[in-house]
């Protein structure tokens, strides 16, 4: 175990052979702390890599019950391949993708990494619902939950079926929009992740994204300023869909919060402001929270990995492994272990101030649901 100087003047645990023994040791030791069975309206694990359908928070755009479809990937590709020291790790699809599209191949990072893979088809999955629809464009807010939702189902089955496994090596990933919500995932359960990759990714619902202004990214989110209208932005909102907000971040340090975060991003990306994920860095940084960029310009190209310096980068599953596959890999000596009960053991709620009022994500279920609670008059 090697004690380490990172940036931010933070000092943390990289753990290797014996790192990985104490990760699963702890994750022993809290096996009966997730959660109480789930419910029967949720599915069990599929035997081989599949998908089925889980229960998800209801959408106020959208009223009514609500389902995603959760792909899981095992190494070995059966439930078999699960063992004490198997950790699991989302990876989660661009804006306007499905499934595993835009993202680091499952298979490869369940076989690189031991770890359950996992996609999520969060809300608004697919073309039509995050492109063509009329309705505002979530940006992160209820698709981090539906993606925490599916390690909860994940974590709670294999308890279920009397499987021990990593519940300290927990890793998200993501492209562009995936790599939103994968930081939005962190952010909603600070104390939860070992470690995230973000490739491109959007890093705030900055007010050219929301209201589709003219001069800065082609992206459109549908939100309007106008406070009659359904689609009205309020400032709460967007400020809790900023991932580098300073305020959240010094919560997130205050509460533990202790992920790796990689950021990965092209210099001339046009599509997601390289100035936004400079000025989430940054915060990162001045809140003490260990973050990790790389930039890749014309002189990290190498035709393989990287292949251009904009929003596409290169080949994401590769990028993956070469930029963290000495900290993910469970037998690496630079491995990462979360040290400490995760959110869903602990049962408590997370609060965000924000404009007007506080995001609470409650976990007093094991499974996270998010609500706003307004400041009272």
């Amino acid at each position: 175990m090697k004690l380490t100087e990172k940036r931010g003047g933070r000092r943390r645990f990289e753990l290797g052979r014996w790192g990985s023994i104490i990760g699963i040791l702890g994750s022993l030791s809290n096996l009966v702390l997730v959660g109480a069975p789930l419910p029967a309206s949720w599915p069990e694990l599929p035997l081989t890599d599949g998908a089925v359908e889980i229960p998800a928070q209801e959408w106020p755009a959208r009223p009514g019950p609500r389902a995603v479809r959760v792909w899981v990937h095992y190494p070995g590709g059966r439930l078999e391949g699960v063992t004490a020291r198997t950790g699991m790790m989302l990876t989660l699809h661009n804006w306007g993708g499905t499934d595993c599209v835009g993202t680091a191949d499952p298979r490869v990072l369940a076989r690189e990494f031991d770890v359950v893979a996992v996609c999520v088809n969060y809300l608004q999955s697919g073309r039509e619902e995050s492109l063509e629809d009329s309705r505002p464009y979530d940006f992160g807010w209820l698709q981090a939950l539906d993606a925490l939702r599916a390690v909860a189902w994940v974590q709670r089955r294999l308890e279920s079926r009397g499987l021990p496994f990593a519940t300290s090596r927990l890793y998200a990933t993501g492209g562009s929009g995936g790599a939103n919500v994968a930081l939005m995932a962190n952010k909603l359960a600070p104390r939860s992740f070992a470690g995230v990759i973000a490739l491109s990714g959007m890093n705030k619902l900055s007010n050219d994204i929301a209201y589709g202004e003219p001069g800065g990214s082609p992206l459109s989110a549908r939100w309007s300023r106008a406070i009659d209208s359904p689609n009205y932005l309020a400032p709460g909102a967007q400020e809790i869909r900023f991932v580098g907000h300073p305020g959240h971040l010094a919560t997130m340090k205050r509460l533990g919060a202790s992920a790796r975060v990689v950021v990965v991003h092209g210099v001339d990306d046009a599509t997601c402001s390289i100035a936004d994920a400079r000025e989430m860095v940054a915060n990162f940084g001045t809140a003490g929270l260990e973050i990790l960029p790389v930039w890749v310009d014309v002189a990290r190209l190498d035709g393989g990995v990287f292949r251009t310096s904009d929003h596409s980068l290169g080949d994401r599953t590769q990028i993956v492994l070469s930029v963290a596959g000495e900290w993910l890999r469970p037998d690496s000596p630079r491995a990462l272990v979360r040290m400490g009960s995760s959110d869903f053991e602990r049962r408590e709620d997370i609060r965000y101030a924000t404009s007007g009022g506080a995001f609470v994500i409650s976990y007093r279920e094991g499974i996270p649901e998010g609500r706003f609670v307004p400041t009272a008059p």
